[in-house]
């Protein structure tokens, strides 16, 4: 049985922030602002600039073949504009586990950043050589970088982390891609960027926060958990461990490390085939931040019916454009409070280090299908269910947080060891009856999800039964 002592969690902690150095903040902010915020603003950007867009495809169209193109055809080329940007995250969150384990967390987010120069320059071009080509193909480069770091970022910051402050850094991303979101739409209002002459710079401007976090992240270490358990360079993990942590002994956490690499010995690296194909996959899901997650969704799921009746009343009622201007900030804000971060970093607190790439592979493919899904069909949807289009998004969320209501229960404040070690002991307690008292039996080998494999139980002679 894992007990947690009362300061173990820093909301009881008074001292807690003593273990929030300089360097990890630095990191934070960096990898969020850089990459994470990215993420958001390509979400929004495309928003404000649409009638422009689409008024720039079909002049170059008339320039090339003689003919506009009709409604439905711009409709179109504007959706797949926007949902090209979710088939490049795709591409960029399949590429993940070969990336990180080439390169390394840092490393990923440090090589990944050439990625929005190309994209930033072909936007911005775009209108200059008449080219709508390089607007779809810029937001789809972009989406390959955002796909790779809506995956590389939480993981690089859960593992620097300190177990008392993972859910603070792990947060971090998600108020950065609200973030983002935000500055697309203040951007996109016509006093700043919102004229039909500024949309190529305004698609392009990705490129400032990337070339900042290209100019500092390369000073800051490697995760010391990804130089100590998979380049085995304890002098790399040693000098790291002393930039991200505050003057305390580091040799307490080393030895966490060297105790998942020693249960990592005899377990393989795994793919993402074999991930999804392993039946005990779906018993890991059951860990969570209930919280966030449940409130979350709740509130992103209320405004949504909260703008259908706001659009269906609005005729009647003046003041009920104002309600749905609320409950667009609302969305907004439920987004940022946990399905925004959360889901990311839970991944890494889920799986242990030879199944945290091809989980954030399998993770960040569904979330760009859907993303792709909602972009693609919701100019569709908008036309033919018109004000109840909305109810399809209330349903969903509502359904998401009553899942994780039911469903995943709540931990936080544990080592990657720990976890593991409160899942083996779940699976172990069927075995154990009849066996005696619990304590009799040691974990001798784990497996990838801190699940006992067969015939990996032995008794500790030393325990005794009261």
């Amino acid at each position: 049985v894992l007990r947690q002592s009362p300061l173990e969690n820093p909301l009881n902690n008074p001292f807690w922030f003593r273990h929030l150095t300089s360097s990890l903040l630095a990191v934070a902010f960096l990898t969020s602002f850089g990459s994470s915020m990215l993420y958001g603003y390509n979400l929004a950007v495309v928003n404000s600039p649409a009638v422009y867009i689409k008024d720039f495809y079909n002049r170059t169209s008339v320039s090339r073949n003689g003919t506009g193109l009709d409604g439905e055809a711009l409709t179109l080329m504007y959706s797949l504009t926007v949902s090209v940007f979710a088939i490049g995250g795709l591409l960029g969150s399949l590429m993940v586990g070969m990336l990180v384990t080439r390169f390394g967390r840092k490393g990923t987010v440090v090589n990944s950043t050439v990625l929005v120069f190309i994209a930033g320059s072909l936007m911005g071009f775009s209108r200059i050589c008449g080219s709508p080509e390089m607007v779809i193909f810029g937001r789809f480069v972009t989406g390959i970088h955002s796909g790779i770091s809506l995956s590389v970022v939480p993981m690089y910051l859960g593992e620097i982390a300190p177990k008392n402050l993972r859910g603070f850094l792990g947060l971090v991303p998600s108020l950065f891609i609200c973030a983002g979101v935000f500055s697309a739409q203040i951007l996109g209002l016509h006093e700043i960027l919102g004229k039909e002459d500024h949309w190529p710079l305004f698609l392009s401007l990705v490129v400032i926060p990337t070339f900042i976090q290209l100019m500092l992240l390369p000073w800051f270490p490697e995760s010391p958990r990804y130089l100590l358990i998979e380049k085995h360079n304890v002098h790399a993990t040693i000098i790291a461990l002393k930039w991200y942590r505050a003057k305390c002994n580091i040799q307490s956490e080393i030895e966490e490390m060297q105790e998942e690499q020693r249960s990592l010995s005899s377990v393989e690296t795994v793919s993402v085939w074999r991930l999804i194909l392993d039946p005990l996959c779906f018993t890991i899901e059951k860990l969570g931040r209930r919280p966030l997650i449940i409130g979350g969704f709740l509130v992103m799921g209320f405004c949504c019916a909260g703008i259908t009746l706001s659009l269906v009343l609005q005729v009647h009622l003046p003041f009920m454009r104002y309600v749905s201007v609320g409950c667009v900030v609302g969305i907004i804000a439920g987004f940022c409070i946990g399905p925004a971060g959360v889901p990311f970093l839970i991944t890494a607190e889920l799986f242990k280090q030879s199944h945290r790439p091809a989980a954030y592979t399998v993770g960040g493919s569904l979330n760009w299908i859907s993303n792709f899904t909602v972009g693609f069909v919701f100019p569709f949807l908008q036309m033919s269910a018109g004000s109840y289009c909305y109810l399809v998004f209330c349903c969903v969320c509502l359904a998401v947080a009553a899942f994780v209501f039911f469903v995943i229960p709540e931990t936080k404040n544990k080592t990657f060891v720990e976890i593991s070690q409160m899942f083996a002991s779940k699976e172990a307690v069927p075995e154990t009856q009849g066996l005696g008292h619990p304590d009799q039996l040691k974990l001798r080998k784990m497996n990838g999800y801190g699940t006992l494999e067969n015939g990996s139980l032995e008794f500790d002679s030393s325990s005794s039964v009261p």
